[in-house]
């Protein structure tokens, strides 16, 4: 029997395909859900025309939204 898995990226929404690299990135979010994690999962390379891969945007956001909340 042959499982297959199909992820979406959750910073374009597009779906990663077999053969793409990804990066799963680890949530603990205890009011969610106890203790237990939940994933996202993000493009690793980037695509044609793109300066920044889904994973490395996303880095960038955060880090953007990171330094505004520090600003505050």
């Amino acid at each position: 029997m042959i499982v297959c898995c199909t992820r979406q990226c959750d910073h374009c929404q597009l779906p990663i395909g077999p053969g793409q690299r990804w990066v799963r990135e680890k949530i603990y979010d205890p009011g969610l859900n106890g203790r237990e994690a939940s994933y996202r999962h993000y493009h690793a390379e980037l695509f044609t025309g793109q300066e920044r891969g889904c994973w490395e945007q996303h880095q960038m956001e955060r880090e953007i939204a990171r330094t505004v909340v520090r600003a505050a």
